[in-house]
């Protein structure tokens, strides 16, 4: 049996020079990452390690917290690639998006391509040294990422794929802890890809005269001009359920005054989009971080 088709040793010949060249664009590389805008890191970042905190009582070992650290950031980062890879036409058409490295062929996809599985490969190397539960969610995880970018040419509802991503390290939290996933879990995953669909709803109204014009998909666009009002209601949904999590947990008074501070956040976020102006709308979604950061501190506080 063959282990190598025809022409596959020249394609492997041929990826040696391009890895070689690799490190000369890491200035492009740090784009195509996002390493330079990391604000899509604490949006993933906070909640996997808050429910870390959660799973481990309060205590989460070293080697854990630094793997899903890193885990975060590459993983992130690997979603950045393939998005880029998957939107290298369409940003071209968006204002927002025209001076990434593939449009302006700084970088081309095969590049992207490359990072992405150099970064996938990262990730899953700081998985072995968890477990097989966590290992087998991970390649889950890898699924969703690469199906994500592609979903927003099929369903208005593309955030909520996002929401199942950026919610998917909460489960892989409580497998490495304790190698199942209890029912607080769940809860916390449901919160979360609430929240997510939120600010990712925001961000698509940043884009959305684009999108429509070019005829890319957004919960930004289904929900038209009740688009507050959805965001609204799934912003208290998600401190709601947050507040449930907390009761089940039995927490202290501290965590419910970070609940408070997110709450004053969250309606500071719907009074820069009450024009839907997409500068004021980024800045809402940007202001997202502070609300997982708050949250975070509060789980680490109350544990203390």
């Amino acid at each position: 049996m063959k282990l190598f088709r025809k022409g596959s040793w020249k394609d492997l010949k041929d990826l040696v020079p391009r890895l070689s060249v690799l490190h000369k664009k890491i200035p492009q590389i740090i784009q195509l990452t996002r390493l330079d805008r990391p604000v899509g890191i604490y949006l993933l970042l906070w909640p996997t390690i808050a429910s870390l905190w959660v799973a481990s009582d309060g205590f989460p070992p070293i080697s854990l917290l630094v793997i899903f650290v890193l885990g975060t950031i590459v993983m992130r980062s690997a979603g950045c690639c393939i998005n880029d890879f998957a939107d290298y036409r369409i940003d071209g058409e968006v204002s927002r998006t025209r001076d990434r490295p593939l449009v302006l062929d700084k970088l081309d996809r095969q590049d992207a391509l490359i990072c992405f599985v150099i970064l996938s490969s990262m990730g899953f190397c700081f998985l072995l040294f968890t477990n097989m539960e966590t290992i087998l969610l991970s390649c889950a995880a890898v699924a969703i990422i690469v199906i994500y970018p592609f979903m927003k040419r099929y369903t208005n509802l593309p955030q909520i794929i996002l929401g199942v991503a950026f919610s998917w390290g909460i489960l892989m939290a409580f497998t490495a802890t304790s190698s199942r996933i209890p029912p607080i879990a769940y809860l916390l995953f449901i919160a979360n890809l609430l929240w997510t669909v939120a600010y990712d709803t925001q961000y698509a109204m940043v884009d959305r005269e684009h999108d429509i014009r070019i005829g890319v998909k957004s919960t930004a666009i289904l929900f038209g001009n009740m688009d507050r009002v959805m965001i609204g209601i799934l912003q208290a949904s998600f401190i709601f359920i947050q507040v449930l999590a907390a009761r089940y947990l039995q927490f202290s008074a501290v965590f419910y005054v970070s609940i408070c501070f997110a709450c004053l956040l969250l309606l500071y976020q719907q009074y820069l989009i009450k024009d839907r102006l997409p500068d004021l709308c980024f800045q809402a979604f940007l202001n997202n971080s502070w609300v997982g950061a708050i949250i975070f501190l509060g789980i680490v506080f109350n544990y203390l």
